[in-house]
C-alpha cells in the first residue's frame, strides 16, 4: 500500500477546479450568481452556509486558485482574536498588490461578537475579502453589522445522484482505489449512512477498503456497509453521523407529546457534546411552528431557555433544557399560524403584488381623497363588540381563508389534554 493512503480519502479527491465540484449548481452552475462573480473576478465578501461536507471549504479553496490570490485560513475553533489581526496585518502589506487576499474562516459562527468585531474595518475598506463557511443560521450567530456586509450563500445536502458522483469519481480517479478491483452492488446504505455528506461518504469507503485484506476483490453491498460501519465505529464521524437524525428523533418526540422521549434524546445530544444552543435554538422553532396560538407562552420559554443556556452555558445548561423539553412536549399543539403565514406567501408568489384597496389607503392630500383614498373604511372601535364588517384582502382574492382557527384547542381542550398527558405517564 502507498504511503498516500494514510491521508484521508476526502482530502486525496478533493476538486480543486469548478469544472471537478460536484453539487451546488445553482451556486457554481454556468450562469449562477456565485460563479459570474467568480469568473468577472469581482469578488465581494460572502458566507457560505450549509451542513456539513457539502463543499464550502472546498469552494474556497477553489476560488483562491482560481483567482490566483493569497489565501489565509482561519478557524473559528482554534483562533482568536489575535490571529484575526495577524493576517489583517499581513494582508495589509499586500495594498500595492491589485488582487485582495481572501481571508476564509471556517465555522465563523463559533466566533464571539468581539472576534467578529475585530474583522469589519477590514472588510469594510477592503483590505481582505472574507468567506465565512457556517452550518448554522447566519441570521442568528453573525452580528448585524459583518452580515450586512456579506452576502450569504446557501448550500445544500447532496442529492443522490450527487453522492453517485462522488463515488464514481473516487473509485475511479483515486490512485489507490482505482488499482482494487471495486464493484457496487448496492449503494442504498452507503448513501443513507452518508446522508447528504460528501465526507462521510468516503470516510465511509475509506473504511471498507482499508478493512478489507490486500488482493481480494471488493463487492459493496447493503450488508457489508453495514457490517464494517460497526465493526469501525470509531473511525466514523459518529457526532456527525448522529446530528440529524438524533435532533429529528428529539423534535419528533416533542411534537407528539412524548416528555419521556423527548428528554432521553436531549440527554444523548448533550452526552455526545452537541452544542446546547443549537439544542435550544430548535425548541424555539418547535414552539412557533407546532405548539404556536395553542399555547403562546411555550414560545417565550422557549427564548428564555436560549438566553439562560446562553448566559450559564453547561453542564448548568442542562437544567433549563429539560424544563423546556418537558413543557413543550406536554403543551397543546397548534400549526395554525406555521399554516398561515405560509398559505399567504404561496398566495404572495402566485398572484404577484396586488393593489392595496382604496378604503385601506391612508389619504393625508386632498388629491388622495378625491381618488377615493380611505373611502369607505370603517373604524372598528366604532362598532358593537369593536368589529366592523369590512373586506381587508385585495379585489382578486377577497374572502379566501388563510388562517384556519380550527386547529388551535380551547382552554377546555387544553385541559383535557393535559390529563391525558398526566394519565398516560401516571403524574
Amino acid at each position: 500500500m502507498s504511503s498516500d493512503i494514510k491521508i484521508p480519502l476526502a482530502e486525496r479527491i478533493r476538486p480543486e477546479s469548478l469544472e471537478d465540484y460536484v453539487g451546488q449548481q445553482h451556486l457554481v452552475g454556468k450562469g449562477s450568481v456565485l460563479r459570474n462573480m467568480i469568473e468577472s473576478g469581482n469578488l465581494s465578501s460572502f458566507i457560505l452556509w450549509g451542513p456539513p461536507g457539502v463543499g464550502k471549504t472546498t469552494l474556497a479553496h477553489i476560488i483562491s486558485k482560481k483567482l490566483d490570490r493569497a489565501f489565509y485560513t482561519l478557524s473559528a475553533v482554534s483562533s482568536g482574536v489575535k490571529e484575526v489581526r495577524e493576517v489583517i496585518g499581513k494582508a495589509k502589506l499586500n495594498l500595492f498588490n491589485t488582487k485582495t487576499p481572501i481571508l476564509f474562516i471556517d465555522e465563523i459562527h463559533r466566533f464571539n461578537k468581539g472576534q467578529q468585531d475585530a474583522l469589519l474595518g477590514a472588510v469594510e475598506d477592503g483590505t481582505i475579502i472574507l468567506i465565512g463557511a457556517t452550518t448554522e443560521n447566519p441570521s442568528f450567530e453573525v452580528n448585524s453589522p459583518l452580515l450586512s456586509r456579506c452576502q450569504v450563500f446557501v448550500l445544500k445536502e447532496l442529492s443522490a445522484d450527487d453522492l453517485e458522483k462522488l463515488l464514481n469519481n473516487a473509485i475511479k480517479k483515486d490512485p489507490y482505489l482505482s488499482s482494487l478491483k471495486i464493484e457496487v452492488k448496492e449503494k442504498e446504505a452507503l448513501f443513507r449512512y452518508s446522508g447528504g455528506d460528501a465526507r462521510r461518504l468516503l470516510n465511509v469507503l475509506d473504511i471498507i477498503t482499508n478493512s478489507t485484506p490486500d488482493g481480494e476483490p471488493i463487492v459493496i453491498t447493503n450488508e457489508l456497509v453495514k457490517e464494517r460501519l460497526q465493526e469501525n465505529m470509531a473511525l466514523y464521524d459518529k457526532n456527525g453521523e448522529q446530528h440529524y437524525d438524533i435532533i429529528s428523533a428529539f423534535i419528533k418526540s416533542l411534537r407528539g407529546s412524548d416528555p419521556n422521549g423527548a428528554v432521553y434524546w436531549l440527554a444523548r445530544m448533550i452526552k455526545g457534546g452537541e452544542d446546547p444552543l443549537f439544542i435550544a435554538r430548535r425548541m424555539v422553532i418547535l414552539a412557533a411552528e407546532d405548539i404556536g396560538l395553542a399555547n403562546p407562552n411555550a414560545l417565550l420559554l422557549a427564548q428564555s431557555t436560549f438566553a439562560a443556556v446562553q448566559q450559564i452555558g453547561m453542564p448548568e445548561g442542562r437544567i433549563p433544557l429539560s424544563e423546556c423539553a418537558i413543557y413543550l412536549a406536554t403543551s397543546p399543539k397548534s400549526n395554525s399560524a406555521y399554516m398561515a403565514i405560509d398559505t399567504a406567501l404561496g398566495m404572495v408568489s402566485e398572484a404577484g403584488d396586488l393593489s392595496v384597496p382604496l378604503h385601506l389607503r391612508n389619504a393625508p392630500t386632498k388629491l388622495m381623497e378625491e381618488l377615493g383614498y380611505h373611502q369607505g373604511y370603517k373604524y372598528a372601535h366604532d362598532f358593537e363588540g369593536n368589529f366592523a364588517d369590512l373586506e381587508f384582502l385585495p379585489e382578486e382574492i377577497k374572502g379566501t381563508k388563510i388562517y384556519d382557527p380550527s386547529n388551535n384547542k380551547s382552554e377546555q381542550e387544553i385541559r383535557r389534554r393535559l390529563n391525558l398527558l398526566w394519565k398516560k405517564y401516571n403524574y
